[in-house]
């Protein structure tokens, strides 16, 4: 079993820069968690290469960010950090709905260029929305920072490539799958589109996991480089 080493960081600089791109990529995480609650009532089809023709939510384009910045935190922080991020991540998402829920109830006034109706159609169905998303979220994202740590001790800290995708298509599937189940039985979205939506989410999440494969193995690198981190099984920390 492979036994985790913490490397605990002396130096000042080199300690603002952990503490920097720790809240980077945790500000990244929220923004991307937050845009896609907001914008997911937008459905837009994408031709891929005459081979498949995906139907998909808007709200799913920033999403395979959060997976890949989960994994790197995981990566690099531990655990226990990237769990940090995820609940960060939740509290986030209720604050938005707390502030929509407040915002759809307030009359607007009679000049306001979007009017009550108007806000309501876009952000009306968002309480829902949010809900379910926030449900499936919490359970995707802590599953993936679960199996991610799974599979680098199984590997003893060998093949990134493995646990990175490992762990995200488990993990994204119960996403897609959850999101949609909560969707259709609060009536947001037709039974009869499930099917339909829970492969085209599957399939373009899984796809987008396998292609962020190279982007993960440059930016563990170039961290892992720049801290002295020299084997996979050490982690940062400050």
């Amino acid at each position: 079993m492979l036994c985790f080493s913490i490397m605990v960081i002396n130096d000042p600089g080199k300690k603002r820069d952990a503490e920097v791109l720790f809240l980077i990529l945790s500000g990244l995480f929220i923004a991307a968690v937050i845009t896609g609650n907001l914008i997911f009532q937008k459905f837009f089809h994408w031709d891929f290469f005459g081979i498949y023709t995906f139907e998909l939510s808007v709200g799913i384009l920033p999403y395979p960010v959060t997976f890949l910045i989960t994994d790197i935190v995981s990566e690099i922080y531990g655990r226990k950090r990237a769990n940090r991020v995820v609940i960060t991540g939740l509290f986030a998402a209720l604050f938005m709905l707390l502030i929509i829920v407040v915002a759809n109830d307030v009359p607007s006034t009679e000049w306001s260029p979007v009017n009550n109706n108007e806000f309501s159609e876009v952000f009306g169905l968002s309480f829902i929305a949010v809900l379910a998303s926030v449900a499936a979220y919490l359970l995707a994202q802590l599953l993936d920072v679960r199996l991610f740590h799974f599979w680098k001790k199984l590997t003893k800290g060998k093949h990134l490539w493995l646990r990175n995708n490992a762990s995200t298509f488990a993990s994204q599937f119960v996403d897609t799958f959850t999101v949609l189940f909560l969707l259709c039985s609060f009536g947001v979205v037709d039974w009869k589109l499930f099917g339909g939506l829970l492969l085209n989410g599957f399939l373009f999440k899984v796809m987008f996991a396998a292609l962020d494969t190279p982007v993960i193995y440059a930016l563990v690198f170039l961290i892992r480089k720049h801290f002295g981190l020299k084997e996979a099984s050490e982690e940062l920390d400050f």
